[in-house]
């Protein structure tokens, strides 16, 4: 098991790497929000060697446009992974199945040589998804013992704690193997 971190505007640009494989870093929202740490924490992870991954917080509507504005404002070197974290926005609503199966399809095709993941709650994942439409992969979120989330389901990170910040789990041997999964996308 591989630990990791998921980073956003709320953490330090120069975060901790010490012990970690690989980072998730939050890029856009929507269609008009950019992280603005994004070129910094892009830089301490590559510094540090770790495996880079960006995700979108995804809204209703638009997807089209909502994965051209991710895929435009996220960094593209091969073996970044690309997710979209979806769950409930700010004003309550969230994207439908369909509409977060299009988002990954649509970032697919944008960028059809990067693994694409989506990243959800256990809630979603057993009571929202009836789809179970995952791109690539499984992020999910349950705060339980690390590498042990309660679904049945065949996921490869697995957030299981949000304090002092979001700290993740791969499914994966080493950090080679992370690599080498990235980047045969």
């Amino acid at each position: 098991m591989l630990r990791g971190v998921d980073v956003s505007s709320y953490q330090s640009s120069s975060y901790d790497t010490d012990g970690l494989s690989f980072v998730f870093i939050k890029a856009t929202e929507g269609r008009s929000y950019t992280n603005p740490k994004l070129a910094a924490q892009t830089k301490t992870a590559r510094d540090a060697g770790l495996v880079v991954g960006f995700y979108h917080f995804l809204w209703p509507g638009n997807l089209t446009a909502q994965a051209e504005y991710f895929v435009r404002k996220a960094p593209e070197k091969a073996g970044d992974i690309l997710a979209v974290d979806w769950e409930t926005t700010s004003d309550g609503t969230h994207a439908s199945n369909a509409e977060k199966d299009r988002f990954i399809r649509k970032v697919k095709e944008l960028r059809p040589n990067h693994r694409v993941v989506l990243y959800c709650n256990r809630d979603y994942w057993l009571n929202v998804d009836s789809t179970s439409y995952d791109g690539d992969a499984l992020w999910i979120a349950d705060y339980v013992t690390a590498g042990k989330p309660r679904i049945k389901a065949k996921w490869r990170f697995h957030q299981y704690t949000d304090h002092p910040l979001d700290k993740n789990v791969a499914d994966f041997e080493t950090k080679a193997a992370l690599r080498k999964w990235a980047t045969s996308g």
